[in-house]
């Protein structure tokens, strides 16, 4: 059955829409990293994952690994946004106390289906959810989202060779390749040269998507999932700070201010791409 792709995309906007409230009322946060993902979330949550509010815990979902944890904040907008816990938690983001700390914790915030933060972990985390949903012979997917940075851990490789050889075709890792890391171009840093053929290369099912496309990225995962006997490995062709207009305008956008000024002008721009058919890269271009 096709998605509803105005839907996802009006929800994706909203994910966005809502990370900056969220990250105003902390007054900064990860916008960049946070932005490039709010398009494969709206995909996930809004087409493709079997998860429940009421049972976030049942054990018949599907999952998912926030590897590069420190966009926790748009996965957090997210889950709200889908009802796994109250809006008003928003507001206590990476405060004393809060259920929603910088980084994704299993332990605090339902929903979260593993604590990531520390690069380069994630997707060995995920082949192990996925390796045990296949020893109990269920059908559920999971899903890893890595960043493009992330790429140069060396556990990130071995655990894609682990991941072939297993042939754990419930698994799907999503790369956010979004040009930039902490201190510059990923290609200036340690160059990725061409991550799919890489993936490939390593023995996975390999695929390039528009990663701000929501339509792209669904049928691109849903193509994937019809491979039967090997991991999948999507990248998500996008750029850093993708449908905030302050965030993809500046050359360092990985943790950035957000005032009440720039928060409402991002917003009103969103609204103003929606409107015209431009959303969500107007005119960006790289």
């Amino acid at each position: 059955m096709e998605a509803d792709y105005k839907k996802l995309e009006r929800f994706s906007a909203d994910i966005r829409i809502t990370l900056l409230k969220e990250l105003l009322y902390l007054g900064s946060g990860h916008v960049g990293g946070s932005a490039s993902i709010a398009d494969v979330l709206a995909v996930l949550y809004g087409a493709e994952m079997n998860v429940d509010p009421e049972n976030p815990q049942n054990p018949d979902r599907d999952r998912l690994v926030l590897s590069k944890g420190h966009c926790g904040p748009a996965l957090y907008a997210t889950l709200a946004l889908k009802g796994f816990f109250p809006m008003e938690w928003l507001k206590t983001l990476n405060k004393g106390g809060t259920k929603l700390p910088s980084h994704s914790d299993m332990r605090k915030t339902p929903g979260i289906d593993m604590s990531t933060g520390s690069l380069g972990q994630g997707i060995s985390c995920a082949e192990g959810i996925a390796l045990g949903l296949k020893m109990q012979k269920k059908d559920g997917f999971v899903y890893c989202i890595i960043g493009d940075g992330e790429m140069q851990e060396g556990q990130v490789w071995e655990a894609v060779m682990s991941a072939n050889q297993l042939k754990l075709d419930n698994l799907v890792i999503l790369l956010d390749w979004n040009k930039k890391q902490l201190d510059d171009r990923v290609e200036k840093i340690c160059d990725p040269i061409n991550p799919e053929e890489k993936f490939r290369a390593f023995g996975l099912d390999a695929a390039t998507c528009k990663g701000y496309d929501v339509k792209d990225v669904y049928e691109c995962i849903e193509r994937a999932k019809k491979v039967k006997g090997k991991a999948h490995a999507i990248v998500l062709d996008t750029w850093k700070g993708m449908g905030i207009d302050f965030a993809e305008k500046v050359g360092y956008n990985h943790f950035l201010p957000v005032s009440e000024e720039t928060a409402k002008n991002a917003i009103d721009e969103i609204e103003r791409r929606l409107a015209n058919g431009t959303y969500p890269k107007g005119d960006l271009v790289w």
